[in-house]
């Protein structure tokens, strides 16, 4: 009995013209809209990722009044927030992290420096970002400076340098 009407529910759920789900996006969402926007996305997305974050409702007139009726403190909160990500993106020019790996003595890694050893030397300088906020082209192999590309938010991205420096308890040099 319960299935069943767990099934009704999702069957009320509103489809668009290609067949997804319709929803109000009560907040933004990277790739897919701002505050307020109906997209269609497919079920799963909808039904795993967007409704249980909170980050959308179904799409009605009521949902449509209620956005508008906050959209000028949502606004507030918007614009509070894009200035705090616009300070991170700046503290985030402003620092340069060394990261040790082990490399042998043309400077190659045993290994590879990726976007977690980063994320982890930024959080010991109390800046926590998220790994898929990293944007590598690759693992970095050699030795040397990089530059790594940040995206804090949006339309907000960064640049970061990072120094990949050879691990000095494996210098190479026992005597």
């Amino acid at each position: 009995m319960a299935t069943t009407k767990k099934l009704r529910r999702f069957k009320r759920l509103p489809t668009g013209p290609s067949g997804g789900i319709q929803l109000m996006l009560i907040q933004s969402v990277d790739q897919l809209g701002n505050q307020g926007d109906v997209v269609e996305v497919k079920r799963g997305y909808a039904m795993n990722y967007l409704l249980p974050q909170g980050l959308a409702t179904i799409a009605t007139d009521h949902h449509a009044r209620m956005i508008e009726k906050h959209r000028s403190r949502l606004m507030e909160l918007q614009k509070e927030k894009i200035g705090k990500l616009k300070d991170l993106a700046t503290a985030i020019t402003k620092q340069s992290i060394n990261i040790e790996a082990n490399a042998n003595d043309d400077g190659h890694l045993y290994g590879s420096v990726g976007a977690p050893e980063i994320v982890a030397a930024l959080k010991q300088n109390d800046i926590d970002l998220t790994v898929d906020q990293i944007r590598l082209d690759g693992p970095l192999r050699e030795l040397g400076l990089y530059t790594v590309k940040v995206h804090v938010y949006q339309d907000i991205e960064s640049e970061l340098k990072v120094w990949v420096v050879p691990d000095d308890d494996n210098s190479g040099n026992d005597s």
